[in-house]
């Protein structure tokens, strides 16, 4: 059985959108409360995060961005910044938070003092692009935890694997031409925010390590498993990364109300387990998974402890 991280913070709970937003504090509530009550919590190790610095989260965004949206946090009430994503007065300092706890579970992992990490953080991140902020989305976690892992720990490559439902458009943009990191996006097509089609492959140096999967509406665990024991597996093999990051979004449910996939939590522990097969294989079983989306409480809740429970029971 592994030793799993599991990173959370209550000011990951003051950070809103509006009453009625679906990426609302009591997705937090919701995996705390499914993770005490199952038993789960008692067995992770607990990690505390600390804000992320500036330097760090402009490896991956424009400091100007940063600057901006600092300058936009308003005393009260929200400010839009896009269409379906709000500031409010607490939304910097957790999403400084969130970046820090992805790195909090870095440092974990590569220290060994667990062998594999989750963050219950938010806001998420895999939508933020280099200079805007979008989809519910301000600092890109996953991203800069990668620049991180690569920077302070020598670290020469890196998978992410993104199985949101959603397109990580701010993941492929960070690393699009750089090939020392595989980025692997499954999600629902057409669907918010539109990229992540096949022929998006990289470019320059780094074509051929963006790989992009695009489904039809409706498929569940069955072609998942296909798609990861295909393409996913052959891919990591060629490229044997020695560290692996997981953008968690559990909205392709069956339950979720923001998309039309079918997955279950049985498919995400089939996912969870192929994913740590590769890392088992590359990357001494280091993984680093950062919550994404899932908007359907129980779903999420459910999901995210099958997600744990087959790290723990490996």
């Amino acid at each position: 059985m592994g030793r799993v991280g599991f990173v959370s913070h209550p000011a990951y709970l003051e950070h809103e959108m509006g009453p009625s937003h679906p990426e609302s504090p009591e997705r937090l509530r919701a995996i705390r409360k499914q993770l005490e009550s199952s038993g789960m919590l008692a067995r992770l190790t607990q990690l505390n995060p600390q804000p992320a610095s500036r330097n760090w989260i402009c490896t991956i965004h424009d400091p100007g961005y940063v600057e901006r949206l600092e300058r936009r946090v308003p005393q009260s009430g929200y400010v839009p910044v896009d269409p379906d994503t709000m500031l409010c007065p607490k939304t910097i300092s957790a999403a400084y938070l969130a970046v820090g706890g992805a790195l909090a579970a870095v440092d974990a992992v590569m220290t060994r003092a667990v062998d594999q990490a989750f963050c219950a953080v938010r806001p998420p991140g895999h939508h933020a692009e280099r200079d805007r902020a979008m989809g519910f989305c301000f600092f890109n976690n996953v991203a800069i935890a990668t620049r991180y892992v690569q920077r302070r720990y020598g670290i020469a490559r890196v998978l992410i694997v993104d199985w949101d439902v959603h397109h990580g458009n701010g993941t492929q943009q960070a690393f699009y031409e750089d090939p020392t990191v595989l980025f692997f996006s499954i999600h629902q097509h057409p669907l918010y925010p539109g990229t992540g089609l096949a022929s998006e492959r990289g470019a320059g140096q780094g074509e051929g390590f963006t790989i992009n999967v695009p489904m039809p509406a409706g498929e569940g665990d069955a072609r998942y498993q296909e798609v990861f024991e295909t393409i996913l597996v052959a891919a990591a093999d060629a490229f044997r990364p020695e560290c692996v990051m997981i953008s968690a979004g559990f909205d392709a449910h069956r339950a979720d109300p923001l998309a039309s996939m079918e997955l279950t939590e049985d498919g995400y522990a089939m996912l969870t387990s192929i994913v740590r097969e590769i890392a088992a294989r590359h990357a001494e079983g280091r993984i680093v998974s950062c919550l994404e989306g899932g908007y359907h409480l129980q779903a999420l809740a459910a999901s995210v402890e099958r997600h744990l429970r087959t790290l723990l029971d490996a």
